[in-house]
């Protein structure tokens, strides 16, 4: 698993966040995170065009094994933030799909829990664990950076952790 590589999203379609993680031991190594910004003037169908073209440039460039991406919520106070964030998710798996690429997903929770042990944690808990993890200088930030790395870092623990399980001499 040393040469795996991950691309994770935090899909949103004003900032979209990315990671490109390397799975390592006994840690991953970060190799590039940013975000996507998407101009809120253009119209739906343009911000979607541009997201993709964005993601599929960062996935032709990385060529990952594997992309995570940040589930819905099953429930949402914003009905419509709920839908835009689904449009922007299926830019992202698209991207990926077209590629042959593998895509997991993952609940906030889930990845604030691995990350923090609370799956409730907020932004700035996240940006700080995630500087502590990698010895950052400063807080990545936006915090849709930092939600992407987390979002990487709970795949390459899963898919550890997974085949940790099914190596194990019954």
């Amino acid at each position: 698993m040393s040469q795996a590589v991950v691309v994770g999203f935090d899909p949103g379609l004003h900032l979209t966040g990315y990671s490109v993680l390397r799975a390592g031991m006994p840690k991953a190594k970060l190799i590039e995170a940013g975000v996507f910004r998407i101009p809120k003037a253009l119209s739906l169908a343009e911000r979607l065009g541009q997201l993709h073209v964005s993601a599929a440039e960062l996935l032709d460039e990385h060529r990952p094994s594997s992309v995570a991406v940040e589930e819905l919520f099953s429930h949402y106070e914003r009905p419509r933030t709920a839908i835009l964030m689904g449009h922007a998710r299926g830019v992202l798996l698209l991207a990926a799909a077209t590629r042959g690429i593998p895509v997991s997903h993952y609940l906030p929770t889930r990845v604030k829990r691995f990350l923090t042990g609370n799956g409730h944690a907020n932004k700035e808990q996240i940006q700080q664990a995630i500087q502590m993890e990698f010895g950052l200088k400063e807080k990545p930030s936006p915090p849709d950076v930092a939600d992407a790395i987390a979002i990487g870092m709970c795949h390459l623990h899963h898919v550890r952790t997974d085949q940790a399980t099914r190596t194990k001499p019954a």
